[in-house]
């Protein structure tokens, strides 16, 4: 048994993006973290997600862009509800977006596409953790529009699996209330009985 790989996946948690700060992972890190993130069960070898990465000025231009669909969905932000769409990307030094881009296949569903993508963006945030990263996913209300999904580089057949924002973080993560794993499982006791 790997102790150290075990420890890790216990004791692993997301920082909050806003205390996330420079540097971010460099292009060869980067790299590496998408080869982790694709090594994920994928019935078919279909692939059904990609990955966008927003960093440097990009996240800026996004957060304008946030900030005017939010006001023309809402009305007029207050400075304060502005300023946090105009932030959404640039908080951590890089963000990388898992997609799930469907393909047709008459064996696969789409559903089990999807998990496939979750598979992806866990092991993303998996593999930055382990890098030493504060790594944080995050959707948002952007992600469930039309308008948003094409600001942030979608095509309309696609959907957003998550945003892993990621930084050094210098503190240590609170740790938050956790299931009680002990109740989330049970023999197999037959058929369903209702």
């Amino acid at each position: 048994m790997k102790k150290d790989v075990i420890d890790f996946l216990l004791t692993r948690s997301s920082p909050p993006i806003q205390e996330m700060h420079e540097p971010g992972p460099d292009d060869a890190a980067i790299s590496t973290l998408i080869r982790i993130a694709s090594r994920v069960p994928d019935h078919g070898r279909l692939a059904p997600w990609r990955f966008i990465v927003y960093r440097g000025r990009a996240r800026h231009e996004i957060g304008e862009k946030l900030a005017e669909l939010a006001e023309k969905r809402e009305g007029p932000l207050s400075e304060g509800r502005r300023n946090q769409e105009l932030t959404r990307f640039s908080r951590a030094p890089v963000v990388i977006g898992v997609v799930f881009a469907p393909k047709e296949n008459p064996k696969i569903p789409q559903w089990e596409m999807f998990l496939s993508g979750g598979a992806a963006a866990m092991n993303l945030l998996n593999g930055a953790s382990a890098m030493g990263f504060g790594a944080n996913w995050i959707t948002n209300w952007y992600s469930d529009t039309e308008e948003g999904r094409a600001i942030l580089g979608l095509a309309p057949d696609e959907r957003v699996i998550g945003f892993v924002h990621i930084g050094t973080y210098d503190g240590k993560a609170v740790e938050r209330p956790r299931a009680d794993s002990t109740t989330l499982y049970s023999d197999y006791s037959g058929p369903w009985k209702g």
